[in-house]
């Protein structure tokens, strides 16, 4: 398959350029280009920058966003006009997959509601991870910030182009990709989405059955103290993912 990833040299390209080159056709566009891995220099917020790069490619895996939660409107508005670019270019080569790199920050309000607080602040005490009400894609839209709302707005546009054009459309809102792959603050123990894990969330959007025309997915690992449902992904992607944060905590921190 051949794959068009933009933003290919942020974080979450730059983890997933070398594993998927091993089963796809990769191209790439970033703000940085890098001629020699086969990324070209552009900004998706400019409609030429897409107008060469889709020639002949089969799915886009779309990553060319700002990646901090504390983005201004300005700049979340720049970033959508990114996306609907993306969208609008796909449509125009016949590009018949488009996977968003959405965010679980789109609901990230529900993190402020009990047991999802105390797990995030790493208060265990009388919680049971088995019990946890598990937060699905279904639930309503909770952003948490102008860059979540901008996530769900870019969610919407996705289902309007898969529903009026035909595009097989996957949003993936991705947990927390730290370089380091592994957590650094108490709620990384829930949120964590490793490398491996990472790269199995993807390969499993692009080989998707194309019947599948859209929907929203949670990407995380397969932490303990997850608070977010799975069971869509794995039932529609076959997405199975095979990393704990728990390996990451020393003896001392353990729940009591």
């Amino acid at each position: 398959m051949r794959v068009l990833v933009t933003g290919a040299r942020g974080l979450i390209g730059s983890v997933l350029w070398a594993d998927l080159a091993g089963e796809h056709s990769l191209q790439g566009v970033d703000l940085r280009g890098d001629r020699a891995a086969g990324i070209r220099r552009g900004d998706v917020r400019r409609r030429r920058t897409l107008r060469s790069a889709l020639d002949g490619v089969d799915a886009i895996v779309d990553l060319a966003s700002g990646s901090t939660v504390d983005l201004s409107w300005d700049r979340v508005e720049a970033d959508i006009r990114g996306r609907v670019n993306v969208l609008e270019a796909a449509r125009l080569h016949g590009v018949r997959r488009y996977i968003f790199a959405s965010s679980n920050h789109a609901t990230g309000m529900y993190e402020l509601d009990e047991p999802y607080a105390s797990i995030v602040a790493g208060r265990y005490h009388g919680l049971d991870p088995a019990s946890t009400p598990l937060i699905a894609t279904d639930w309503p839209m909770r952003p948490d910030s102008p860059y979540g709302a901008g996530k769900a707005f870019s969610e919407a546009a996705a289902r309007y182009y898969s529903d009026r054009h035909g595009i097989s459309c996957i949003c993936l809102r991705i947990g927390t990709v730290v370089a380091e792959d592994r957590p650094k603050v108490p709620r990384h123990y829930a949120t964590l989405l490793t490398h491996r894990d990472l790269v199995r969330l993807v390969g499993c959007a692009l080989q998707a059955p194309l019947e599948l025309r859209y929907g929203v997915y949670h990407g995380v690992s397969a932490n303990t103290w997850r608070f977010w449902d799975l069971a869509n992904a794995t039932e529609e992607l076959g997405y199975e993912p095979q990393d704990d944060a728990e390996r990451f905590r020393s003896e001392s921190e353990r729940p009591a």
